[in-house]
């Protein structure tokens, strides 16, 4: 099955997790309808300078984050890092996170969560 750039479900949310701002998501797989695995979330994000996904904890599943553009402030169960192109964080088993963008253009980033 091929899907191309564009036809991607989008949608914005605001203050997402209780971050700052809004949060783009594009929907690469939809989990259920597109996805056999047990998957929650295949989907670009873009977050917009200044904006944020608040801090949030992960149980029964995990979250990855792969950084395609863009400089963020990333917190790992309260230990801050920044992340660049490449960069990518795993984040479950109870454990929380938070991401912010630190830069003067927008953080691109894959996020997939699967359910163990």
């Amino acid at each position: 099955m091929i899907k191309r750039n564009g036809s991607y479900r989008q949608d914005i949310r605001k203050e997402m997790r209780g971050g700052d701002g809004e949060i783009l998501i594009q929907h690469i797989w939809e989990p259920e309808k597109e996805l056999r695995s047990n998957t929650r979330m295949f989907a670009k994000l873009t977050v917009n300078p200044g904006c944020s996904i608040g801090t949030h904890s992960h149980d029964q599943e995990e979250e990855i984050f792969y950084i395609l553009s863009g400089k963020a402030e990333f917190s790992d169960n309260g230990t801050v890092v920044t992340l660049a192109p490449g960069d990518t964080a795993r984040t479950g088993g109870g454990e929380s996170h938070s991401i912010r963008n630190i830069g003067t253009d927008p953080l691109e980033l894959i996020a997939f969560i699967g359910r163990f």
